[in-house]
C-alpha cells in the first residue's frame, strides 16, 4: 500500500509541470478578454451630401406644397364670392317680387323726415367712377330678425357705402316697418354683401321700354311699378382683387299695373 502510495506521488510529481503547461494552453484558447467597442460618426462630407440631398427634395415638393394651399384658398376665396352673392341675389329677388305702392306715393309727414316717399324710386349713382344705385320701395318682405311684429309691411333701401382701407363697396339693406316712423335713408341697415365692385339696376315698363331709374311719383311713372327690374352686380376676388365677377338677375313684379294703386290695409 505504501509503496503504490509512494509511485503515485513520484508519477504525479515528475509530469507536474507539463500538466500545468496544459492547462494554460486551454484556457488561453477557450478565454478571451472583452474587446472594446468602438463608435464611428458620419464625417462631413457625408453630412454635406445630405443636406445637399435634403435641400433638392425640398425644392421639389415646395412650389407643389405653396401651389396646392393657394388652390384651396382661391376655393374658397370663390366659394364664398358666389355665396355672398346668391343670398344677395336672393334677398334683393324676394323683396322686388313683393314691392307694391302704397295709397299715398308722394309723401309722408314725419317730425325727423319732412318728405319721405314711399312709392318706388331708383336713383343712378356711382362712386369712383363704378355704379352705387340706389334703389328704395314698398314691399311686404319685412324681416323681424326674429321679433314677430305683426307687421309685414316695410320700407326697403338698398344703398351703397365705401369699405374703409380697401377698393371695395358695402351693399346695405335697411328695413323699416310701414307706418313706423323711419330712420334716416341710407342709415340703420344690415350688411348684405361685401367686397362689391360695383351694383346697377335696370328698369322695363310694360312696354318693354328699359330705364336707368324710376321714380313713381313723378311723371313719367307715376303711379306704376317696373314691369322687370335686372340687377347687376360685380364682386371682388379677395385672393385676386384686380379680379371681378359679374353676377346678374331679372326679376318681375306681379302687382306692376298702369293704374295699380296698392290698398294700404290689404
Amino acid at each position: 500500500m505504501g509503496k503504490d502510495l509512494f509511485l503515485v506521488i513520484a508519477i504525479y510529481g515528475k509530469h507536474r509541470p507539463a500538466y500545468r503547461q496544459t492547462y494554460q494552453h486551454v484556457c488561453r484558447q477557450t478565454y478571451q478578454p472583452p474587446c472594446r467597442q468602438t463608435y464611428r460618426g458620419f464625417t462631413l462630407l457625408e453630412i454635406l451630401v445630405a443636406l445637399a440631398i435634403f435641400a433638392a427634395i425640398m425644392a421639389m415638393l415646395y412650389p407643389a406644397y405653396t401651389g396646392t394651399f393657394g388652390n384651396i384658398e382661391a376655393a374658397e376665396s370663390q366659394s364664398e364670392m358666389y355665396r355672398m352673392a346668391r343670398v344677395a341675389l336672393e334677398r334683393i329677388t324676394d323683396d322686388i317680387q313683393s314691392a307694391y305702392l302704397p295709397k299715398i306715393t308722394e309723401s309722408v309727414e314725419n317730425e325727423e323726415n319732412p318728405v319721405w316717399s314711399t312709392g318706388f324710386l331708383a336713383q343712378d349713382s356711382t362712386t369712383d367712377s363704378r355704379d352705387a344705385d340706389i334703389l328704395s320701395f314698398s314691399s311686404e318682405e319685412h324681416i323681424g330678425f326674429g321679433v314677430d311684429d305683426g307687421r309685414t309691411r316695410t320700407k326697403i333701401i338698398y344703398y351703397i357705402r365705401e369699405k374703409q382701407g380697401e377698393d371695395a363697396l358695402i351693399l346695405y339693406r335697411s328695413d323699416i316697418p310701414e307706418p313706423e316712423r323711419p330712420l334716416e335713408e341710407e342709415g340703420g341697415g344690415f350688411v348684405l354683401c361685401d367686397r362689391l365692385y360695383s351694383i346697377n339696376y335696370t328698369f322695363q315698363d310694360e312696354n318693354g321700354e328699359t330705364y336707368d331709374k324710376w321714380d313713381s311719383s313723378t311723371e313719367p311713372f307715376k303711379d306704376r311699378l317696373p314691369a322687370m327690374v335686372s340687377v347687376q352686380l360685380e364682386t371682388i376676388d379677395r385672393s385676386d382683387p384686380s379680379k371681378h365677377v359679374r353676377f346678374m338677375t331679372s326679376i318681375s313684379i306681379p302687382l306692376a299695373r298702369n293704374t295699380y294703386v296698392g290698398n294700404s290695409e290689404g
